[in-house]
């Protein structure tokens, strides 16, 4: 990931009325129509709920993935960073080192079906693993380049999990999950992106691609290469999350038309996300850190951390089970899918806290995901503490607990909502009172609900019209 949030335009789909459905989201590459593709967003916008993971050497030191290695970007290497620290800020030594970690990397307790049973039982449904980060060292079998987790080098290779992609896609696939590969077009590794020989300060190719267009044809072909090989011997696959933005025309061109076309030869109705690019090859858009202030007119999906970084750091500071329920609700209030990080351990574990607060949230789904999966967007959105969703001629009210709530509150008011037929929540069986006029739709919690309620942090109303 970078560390630069993407702003994303918080352009309103509005209807002629409120309570009406929010108008169909589009592509965010409005230029995209192939029906496989097409039928494929259907999907993943169902899904709502995901697991993203940043693993790779640099799980060992705890530091930010791979961005130390840029010279200019010294926020990638605090103070507080040991390997840092213990090679006297000496940033050359500091390079050598970190590029020599796949020589140590060696996750003896890597087991992807503890993964997949979290991501399970918190109730998501599809993965985006890192195959590749911008370091470049490849966590697959590819036959392009030595700096992977399969090569003699790696002390790993001899694991017959070493070919970490195939062993996660094969196990959340086996678990019924969406399968997305993260790959990173920039390659701060591959000589053909960064030329050894010369000065490589900043994120980007490190020559001018122009004036040496069979330097920069290596690359390419490289790249081509190692995305048709995970295209072509892992399953199944629906997304390809291609990350590295500056990685683009006119300077750093690729052909995306062409790579393209190619994965999607091997995987019909791909979902290609040429992230922050824009046009045809963006097929959903992925605000980082960030939840828009507004519903989006188009397929989305925010990417967050579970703490503050996006790999693993021993003393990371997680949200809250709360705070992580509120952001997927408010996402899919909004019309956008929440994909959430977790960063594994050097060992390939993931840390207590990650794995309780998947728990925690997974009790929560197991109670509200009728309000979650397969719903759309519909205005209002959200009104105060109350946000919406639809499912056909249903709505759902879900209400975020106010700080330090811990119950119900003994009345819900949806102001825009002028029509019911019923009204009851999810969790219990109890009979609710409720009305509508002038003031809308207001729905009256009996005590013995609001003492005992079905879950904790969000309570949800099925409104039936």
């Amino acid at each position: 990931m970078s560390r630069t949030k993407r702003i994303v335009a918080a352009t309103i789909l509005m209807t002629a009325s409120l309570g009406s459905s929010a108008a169909a989201a589009t592509p965010a590459g409005d230029t995209e129509h192939d029906p496989q593709v097409l039928a494929k967003l259907e999907k993943f916008q169902d899904w709502k709920f995901g697991l993203m993971m940043h693993w790779g050497i640099y799980s060992q030191w705890g530091c930010i993935e791979s961005w130390p290695l840029v010279e200019v970007d010294r926020w990638a290497r605090p103070d507080d960073l040991k390997p840092w620290r213990d090679r006297n800020k000496d940033f050359a030594r500091f390079f050598g080192d970190y590029r020599a970690l796949n020589t140590t990397f060696h996750p003896s307790k890597f087991d992807p079906r503890n993964w997949a049973a979290a991501a399970k039982t918190a109730g998501m449904r599809y993965v985006v693993f890192t195959t590749k980060h911008h370091d470049g060292f490849c966590l697959f079998d590819t036959k392009q380049t030595d700096y992977r987790t399969t090569h003699a080098s790696c002390p790993f290779h001899a694991d017959p999990r070493a070919d970490a992609v195939r062993a996660v896609f094969d196990t959340f696939r086996s678990e019924g999950f969406g399968i997305g590969a993260y790959y990173s077009k920039s390659d701060w590794h591959q000589p053909g992106y960064w030329d050894p020989d010369r000065p490589h300060r900043d994120r980007n190719v490190n020559y001018d691609t122009k004036r040496e267009p069979e330097r920069w044809k290596t690359f390419v072909d490289f790249t081509h290469a190692v995305v048709e090989e995970l295209m072509t011997g892992y399953g199944p696959i629906d997304i390809l999350w291609l990350d590295g933005g500056q990685v683009r025309p006119p300077a750093q061109d690729i052909d995306m038309p062409r790579l393209a076309a190619m994965a999607r030869r091997h995987q019909p109705g791909l979902i290609v996300v040429d992230r922050t690019v824009g046009g045809r090859y963006e097929n959903y858009r992925t605000p980082e850190q960030e939840v828009p202030a507004k519903a989006l007119p188009f397929v989305w999906e925010s990417c967050l951390t579970m703490g503050d970084q996006w790999s693993y750091k021993p003393d990371d500071k997680y949200k809250s089970t709360r705070t992580l329920i509120h952001l997927l609700v408010d996402i899919v209030s909004k019309g956008g899918n929440f994909l959430l990080n977790v960063g594994p351990d050097a060992d390939g574990q993931f840390p207590p806290q990650a794995v309780e607060r998947l728990e925690a949230i997974g009790r929560w789904m197991r109670v509200n995901s009728e309000a979650i999966y397969g719903t759309r967007a519909i205005a209002p959105y959200k009104e105060g503490h109350v946000c919406w969703t639809r499912r056909d001629h249903t709505i759902y009210l879900i209400v975020l607990a106010d700080k330090n709530e811990t119950a119900p509150p003994a009345r819900v008011n949806a102001p825009s909502l002028r029509q019911a037929k019923s009204v009851r929540m999810l969790g219990t069986a109890e009979a609710l009172a409720w009305k509508i006029d002038d003031a809308g739709l207001t729905v009256e919690i009996p005590e013995s609900v609001r003492r005992s309620p079905p879950c904790e942090h969000a309570w949800t109303l099925v409104v039936g019209r």
